[in-house]
């Protein structure tokens, strides 16, 4: 299983980053390979519109199953539920805590867009 997290660094100890669309970076981890890769999402960040949508369609061709977020809007959120990515809205110091909290199972998934979109 892979699961995305957004960040502002480039390794498990980078920091968590709250907003999803406008994240620097995605750390993809796979759980099976215990590997992940990162994506770049700076140009997405910087998008006048769509840094959401964009940024969901990124996460889902990396194959994600599951995103660790701050917060999510309502048109990423359509995206990601449409490919079947399990959202959970957390609060996390490090990307390796983020990924401890999913392991440890104390999270709950999202229910639905935490935040308005940009252009709402």
């Amino acid at each position: 299983m892979k699961i995305a997290v957004t960040t502002s660094g480039t390794d498990l100890e980078a920091p968590f980053e709250a907003r999803f669309g406008r994240a620097p970076h995605f750390l993809i981890y796979d759980l099976e390979q215990s590997a992940f890769e990162v994506i770049d999402n700076q140009a997405n960040a910087q998008a006048a519109r769509g840094a959401g949508i964009q940024a969901a369609q990124s996460v889902c061709q990396r194959g994600a199953q599951v995103l660790l977020t701050g917060h999510c809007g309502p048109k990423a959120w359509d995206v990601l539920q449409a490919a079947g990515v399990e959202v959970f809205n957390i609060q996390a110091s490090t990307v390796a805590n983020a990924l401890e909290q999913y392991n440890n199972g104390s999270l709950k998934p999202a229910g639905g867009a935490n935040v308005r979109g940009h252009w709402s």
